[in-house]
């Protein structure tokens, strides 16, 4: 494996490169073995919510954070790939919440501002990326701003964008190289959030049956798409149709592959 200084460079190159990053979030030991090991894939990153349902919490920092952090070491020693962590909104302490992540061999992570005062938001930026610095690597700080997924339903969407790339370029000047907007899906949105914040420095997340491919997201100058907590729900769901098919008194789906 890599040393840490090395796969750091490599996730924030990744970021830059011309090909959009795709990342699909895992949550366990062998789900993060299954990605690392299918062709095309190039970095990974854990899902907060995918962890916390495999030990039966909510998400939100209901997982304590010492588990959370046994579940991400053991992903990052059994891949040889860079990986990012959902930190969720730092567990009270951003920065040592990333120091602890660094020392797990963690290289990047995502950072809720939970729609904080913007200083608040901006001093736990700048305490991850200082954990960083500290570490001697170049953090990957995907700083998330919630302007889209804590707005109410008749929002003003134009408003939402405007706040969006506004707490984004903070972030960004705080030291995070990309900024993460859930909750962004319109083509229009997506272009006004890159002409705001700039070609490689949005993220996203892709939602089934309402995002954008990843191609199209790839020419309007996205940087990074991810997948969030529906990773696990397409494993689950396929779980759930087999047992449906098996005691309706069915078989296994032919297909199944031998990838443990």
């Amino acid at each position: 494996m890599t040393d840490l200084a090395t796969r750091a460079r490599t996730l924030l190159d990744l970021h830059t490169a011309p090909e959009i990053l795709v990342l699909t979030n895992v949550w366990d030991v062998v789900s993060a073995q299954v990605v690392a090991a299918t062709e095309g894939v190039r970095a990974l990153a854990t899902a907060s919510h995918g962890i916390a349902s495999t030990f039966g919490y909510e998400d939100g920092e209901n997982i304590p954070l010492d588990l959370h952090l046994d579940m991400v070491g053991r992903i990052v020693a059994a891949v040889d790939l860079p990986v990012s962590m959902d930190m969720e909104a730092g567990y009270g302490d951003a920065g040592e919440t990333a120091r602890r992540a660094i020392e797990k061999g963690v290289v990047g992570g995502n950072l809720e501002d939970q729609m904080k005062p913007l200083d608040e938001a901006v001093a736990a930026v700048e305490a991850v990326a200082r954990a960083g610095r500290d570490a001697g690597i170049d953090f990957v700080l995907n700083a998330r701003t919630d302007a889209f997924v804590r707005a109410g339903r008749d929002a003003d969407r134009s408003e939402l964008v405007a706040e969006a790339i506004r707490r984004g370029k903070a972030f960004l000047e705080a030291g995070a190289p990309v900024v993460f907007v859930p909750g962004l899906l319109a083509r229009e949105e997506i272009e006004a959030a890159v002409e705001g914040l700039g070609r490689n420095k949005l993220t996203v997340i892709t939602v089934p049956g309402r995002s954008l491919p990843a191609r199209e997201l790839q020419e309007l100058g996205v940087a990074r798409v991810s997948t969030g907590p529906f990773t696990q729900r397409v494993a689950l769901t396929a779980l759930q149709d087999a047992v449906v098919d098996m005691v309706g008194g069915g078989v296994l789906p032919p297909g199944t592959r031998a990838l443990n």
